[in-house]
């Protein structure tokens, strides 16, 4: 549902059902594309690169796309615009039920995840280089871990990591 301020009141209109369903078997297309798995210790060099995991190679296409997670914390690599592009309207559809182009806050929004959003190729040796900024975001230095995902990988810095895994209950899915 989207609603906007008119003439003092506010208007609701519901978003189209097949947006949502479009957006949602893009993620799922492009979720099915690359599923990893595991967590893999890596360190970043004097440029920032780092090398993927062999068995990660083995699956991804050479051309990713890098962007800090919502959250800050780590980085997200999706095996190419596609996979990325799936992932921010799926973003949209959960928040919004679907992308409005003529609201403003969400142009500025899908603005902010593109603008932060770089392509990167995979170099002969099996690395990635991820930009400077978004180690900084991050909190990237030089230890960090891979850790596989369904539709993309994370790289995190390992003490953020190490802080995270150790806040996470599992037995709290048993409830």
């Amino acid at each position: 549902m989207c609603c906007e301020v008119v003439d003092g009141g506010i208007e609701c209109q519901p978003f189209d059902k097949t947006e949502r369903e479009k957006a949602t078997k893009d993620m799922d297309e492009a979720r099915a594309t690359v599923d990893l798995n595991g967590s893999y210790r890596f360190k970043t060099d004097a440029k920032g690169r780092v090398s993927l995991p062999a068995k990660f190679r083995k699956v991804l296409s050479e051309d990713l796309v890098v962007a800090c997670a919502l959250s800050g914390d780590y980085l997200q690599v999706f095996d190419g615009q596609d996979s990325y592009n799936a992932w921010v309207d799926t973003i949209f559809v959960d928040k919004f039920g679907g992308f409005n182009s003529t609201d403003r806050q969400q142009l500025l929004l899908r603005s902010a995840l593109k603008g932060q959003a770089y392509d990167v190729q995979t170099d002969s040796a099996g690395r990635i280089l991820l930009p400077a900024d978004l180690r900084e975001k991050a909190g990237i230095d030089k230890e960090v871990v891979i850790v596989g995902n369904t539709g993309y990988f994370e790289v995190w810095s390992a003490e953020r990591r190490s802080a995270a895994v150790e806040s996470i209950d599992l037995a709290a899915l048993l409830s």
